[in-house]
Order: C-alpha cells, then sequence, then structure tokens
C-alpha cells in the first residue's frame, strides 16, 4: 500500500473520529440546553411546545424569553409598597363577596401595578405572561387561566365560582411577584 493512500486513509478516519467526537458533545450540550429549560419552565415548557408543535422553535423562542427578561430592570418590591399592594389585595377580597366583577376587576389591576413595580413591561397580555414565565413558571398557568376568565366576564359568560376560580389564580401570582426576587439577582448572590 501506497504511504500516501495510508496517510490519506488515515487522515479521514481521524477526521470521521473528531466529527462523531463533535456531534456527540453537541448533542449533550443540546441535551442539557433542552433538560435545564424543561426543568426552568416547568408545565410552561409542555405548554408552549404543544402550542407550536416544535421543541426547537419553543427551545428558541424560550432562550429569547429569558434574554429579553434579563435586559429588563426587574427589582423586588420594597417592604413599603408590598404592605401597600398586600391591603389593597385584601380590599379586592373583600369585595368579592359584595361584587365579585368589580373584585376580578381589581384583582387584574392590582397584578398588574405589581408587575409595574417589579419593572416588567406592561405590553399585551401574551407579552406579560411570556415575561412573567421566565421568573415565576410555576404561576403563569394560573395568570392564565384567570385572565381567561377575566375576558369571560367580561363578556356575561362566567359564574361566581369561576370568579373564584380566578380570584384564587391572580393571588398565586401576586404572591409570587410580593415574595420573590428577580432569577439575575438571586443568582448573582
Amino acid at each position: 500500500m501506497d504511504i500516501t493512500l495510508l496517510i490519506a486513509i488515515i487522515a479521514v478516519v481521524a477526521i470521521v473520529i473528531v466529527a462523531a467526537a463533535a456531534f456527540a458533545v453537541f448533542a449533550a450540550l443540546d441535551a442539557k440546553k433542552r433538560r435545564e429549560l424543561r426543568e426552568g419552565f416547568g408545565p410552561e415548557y409542555h405548554r408552549a411546545v404543544a402550542r407550536s408543535g416544535n421543541s426547537s422553535a419553543t427551545e428558541k423562542e424560550l432562550l429569547d424569553r429569558q434574554k429579553r427578561v434579563a435586559q429588563l430592570n426587574l427589582q423586588p418590591i420594597p417592604s413599603v409598597d408590598a404592605a401597600r399592594f398586600a391591603q389593597a389585595w385584601h380590599r379586592a377580597q373583600e369585595r368579592f363577596v359584595d361584587d365579585p366583577t368589580a373584585a376580578i376587576r381589581d384583582a387584574d389591576r392590582l397584578v398588574r401595578d405589581v408587575m409595574r413595580a417589579c419593572g416588567y413591561p406592561l405590553t399585551d397580555f401574551e407579552q406579560r405572561a411570556a415575561d412573567v414565565s421566565v421568573d415565576h413558571p410555576s404561576v403563569v398557568q394560573n395568570y392564565r387561566r384567570a385572565h381567561e376568565i377575566s375576558e369571560a366576564n367580561d363578556r356575561g359568560k362566567v359564574g361566581t365560582e369561576d370568579l373564584r376560580q380566578a380570584m384564587v389564580c391572580y393571588r398565586s401570582l401576586f404572591d409570587d411577584l410580593l415574595e420573590s426576587e428577580p432569577a439575575a439577582q438571586t443568582v448573582s448572590r
């Protein structure tokens, strides 16, 4: 066998081995990224995959959400403001007994006020929910559900039990926003 041919075969085999190793490394990194997104976003990951039908597109969307939220100047709520918001929430709950429809509107407004105070931009609902899903993935489904009920309420298509459910759902995000610091700040400690 010619030495040139032997060197060419060895070079091709080496290239194939290096390519296979690189592929394995990239596949492992991709699997790690996918697992981190699944764990980090929880049910929101699965909701987004079901909505898009494409896990790669969903992962890009979720990474884009993380990048967007990382650029926001999110701040924990000062204790004085948190107490004021908590009092307003208490009033909304008391109002529920006499006027559930108005109480739901109050709850929705309060959640938006707290989001604004944290530094979330108040764009359309879907963008708000996407932004909140980054640091509050365990309660964003509740926020979506409360919003659905609130919209149905505006059309006069819900009963008192649905309104009670919306109040509970709003409360979960409200509490989470008041009690937590943005993820970027807690990681750096």
